[in-house]
């Protein structure tokens, strides 16, 4: 079954401006691409005019720095476009449209993917450019699961609702970036590390492990739906999901095991 295009909302202006099915997935794939590095030119350049503690760092030290502003930018980007889609939306609401949810689209919501496929395009060759300094195979893994579901929903406009759906996970972003930058400027015994950790925990708990469980029931009941897909679209419904899952479990097991040493370090410290 061939998927249907279908405007909500959302896509009616930017459909306006980016009417060919061609030029949305290359216009915002580009955007994404210029945006990082931007955002990596940016964060060198008010770092080295605002933080003393960047010159201190070594030079794959501040690779990073620079790298988790674009991951930071990102994260905040994808989130607010994907929680709209998800719940603000109509595109996706079983009770405005007719069409399988696993086949709805928009103007605005493949050129959202397509701008996050730009950029875990470019975050993918940083991390095998420096492998394995900004991340190990766990990345790796993470990453081309990630811009494999994206790309499929971008160019196919197949299951792009379970899409933004595991996207919002990203909202766990910018925490995770605080803490490296806390540590890396020599806070980590600091008030703001601690009560970061807190937020981290939470986001993940939230984003990562509750959002998930949701995204499995929602696959159990349009499962009929998810069947109508094309082959690939189904494994990557079914599958990438449930391997992402597993990974959010092992970094949430770290991220516990590390919030409980450092609640005993500051009580022994107290």
């Amino acid at each position: 079954m061939s998927s249907n295009y279908v405007e909500d909302d959302g896509g009616g202006l930017l459909g306006d401006y980016l009417s060919s099915e061609t030029l949305i997935p290359c216009a915002g794939a580009i955007v994404g691409i210029l945006a990082c590095k931007m955002v990596y030119d940016l964060s060198q350049m008010i770092s080295e005019a605002q933080f003393k503690s960047y010159f201190g760092l070594s030079s794959m030290q501040k690779v990073e720095w620079n790298n988790r502003a674009i991951s930071t930018f990102h994260a905040l980007f994808i989130t607010i476009w994907s929680v709209y889609f998800v719940f603000w939306s109509d595109l996706y609401d079983v009770n405005v449209l007719t069409t399988a949810v696993t086949f709805r689209s928009s103007p605005a919501s493949t050129f959202g993917l397509a701008v996050s496929s730009g950029y875990f395009l470019t975050d993918l060759a940083m991390i095998l450019w420096f492998y394995p300094s900004l991340g190990g195979m766990e990345y790796v893994v993470h990453h081309l699961l990630s811009m494999s579901a994206v790309t499929y929903a971008m160019l196919t406009r197949e299951g792009q609702l379970y899409t933004f759906m595991v996207l919002i996970s990203e909202t766990t972003t910018p925490s995770m970036n605080l803490r490296w930058y806390l540590d890396s400027a020599g806070l980590k015994k600091s008030r703001v590390y601690l009560v970061n950790g807190f937020v981290m925990f939470l986001a993940w708990l939230v984003a990562r492990i509750i959002l998930f469980i949701y995204v499995f029931y929602h696959i159990y009941l349009h499962y009929n739906e998810i069947m109508q897909m094309q082959k690939v679209g189904i494994c990557l419904v079914l599958v990438a999901p449930c391997v992402i899952y597993v990974l959010n479990l092992i970094w949430f097991g770290k991220i516990s095991r590390g919030l409980k040493k450092t609640l005993t370090t500051k009580k022994r410290r107290d």
